[in-house]
């Protein structure tokens, strides 16, 4: 560049025969100089320096067509969707990231936040990984640390969660899970759900609801209810009167079909029904393929066959804890393939480069 810019000034001094010439010379080197100079002082291609970039340049990378709220459309009923991780993981997963961005897609007048344990130790900057990265492309995202012990405060899971005996439970890490989102459900209200979900459709319309997965269990992978609701307080309430940490999905499922049985004064749950303002939904709305045939999202499936199976359905639960381990072709007509490709493109697609 000294070299470059010393030779400017001997430009000016050029014979007038050549005055249009030099002009000439003149604007493209100063044209040059200046793109040089703009290209080294922001210019980084590492992926680890992904946020020296500026948003638009770093978020066009994930997003070409970034969602944004429908101008002019009605206000979004009030409610955040929340998801949560338990574990000190900060490294999230491509079915993590794609059921974060899913629900930001398709709820893009709603906060969507996503509550990280591992994020709680003061640190003012999220790690550098892409899955943040990608996600804070989303305006209606929020990444922020759990604070446990602020969680549980107010709550009769506060002293539970105070017994440090507990954390040597097999299933402690589920059951913290199970214990956080009646919490937030019953603090805060909105909508919870896994970060194994693919989110197809808008849930703000589902209120004081949650699913059967099958056989007539409910499960709480899937919450939406106001805040200081009952029905959350008995759940609570239940989760620490009848607590054992030894059995799994006592706390979870089971649980939630106790209470809902207490609550309606039945013996045994039926689908879609409802009493006192509390909605048991259909396995086919959020849990479509039963726990016991996970395997099937690995089947391929045409798309006129996967319409069929997900017409009525708000999101497909993935089962994480039976299918991790699964290889999935991103690139296949594989049942969970289409889901990627569909309902979180942005996560589809860094699979695709990193495949």
């Amino acid at each position: 560049l000294p070299r470059m810019s010393s030779c400017l000034p001997n430009l000016a001094t050029v014979a007038p025969s050549h005055g249009l010439r030099a002009l000439f010379i003149l604007t493209t080197s100063f044209v040059f100089f200046a793109a040089v100079t703009f290209y080294w002082r922001t210019g980084e291609d590492a992926e680890g320096q992904l946020y020296s970039l500026p948003t638009q340049s770093r978020c066009a990378q994930f997003l070409p067509s970034p969602p944004s709220a429908i101008a002019g459309g009605p206000p979004p009923p009030p409610g955040d969707v929340f998801f949560v991780e338990t574990s000190e993981r900060t490294n999230p997963s491509y079915l993590f990231t794609c059921s974060v961005e899913s629900a930001a897609r398709t709820h893009p007048g709603t906060r969507v936040v996503v509550l990280m344990k591992g994020l709680a130790n003061g640190n003012a900057s999220l790690p550098n990984h892409w899955a943040f990265s990608m996600l804070s492309c989303f305006p209606n995202v929020e990444i922020q640390p759990l604070d446990l012990p602020e969680l549980f405060s107010g709550t009769p899971l506060a002293k539970w969660y105070l017994q440090s005996e507990h954390q040597k439970e097999p299933y402690f890490l589920p059951v913290l899970s199970d214990a956080c989102r009646i919490a937030i459900m019953w603090k805060f209200g909105g909508i919870y759900l896994d970060t194994d979900f693919i989110v197809l459709r808008n849930l703000k319309n589902l209120t004081n609801a949650l699913g059967i997965e099958c056989k007539y269990l409910l499960n709480g992978a899937f919450l939406s209810f106001k805040p200081k609701h009952k029905f959350m307080e008995l759940c609570m309430q239940d989760f620490v009167d009848n607590y054992n940490g030894l059995i799994w999905g006592h706390q979870g499922p089971h649980l939630l079909t106790r209470v809902f049985k207490k609550w309606c004064s039945i013996s045994n749950v039926q689908d879609n029904m409802s009493c006192k303002g509390v909605r048991a939904l259909s396995p086919e709305a959020f849990y479509p393929i039963c726990w016991e045939n996970w395997n099937k999202l690995f089947d391929t499936i045409s798309s006129s066959e996967l319409h069929e199976l997900l017409k009525n359905t708000y999101a497909v639960h993935v089962w994480n804890k039976l299918s991790h381990g699964t290889r999935l072709e991103i690139t296949s007509q594989a049942l969970l393939a289409q889901l990627y490709s569909q309902f979180c493109p942005a996560t589809c697609a860094k699979m695709k480069k990193d495949s």
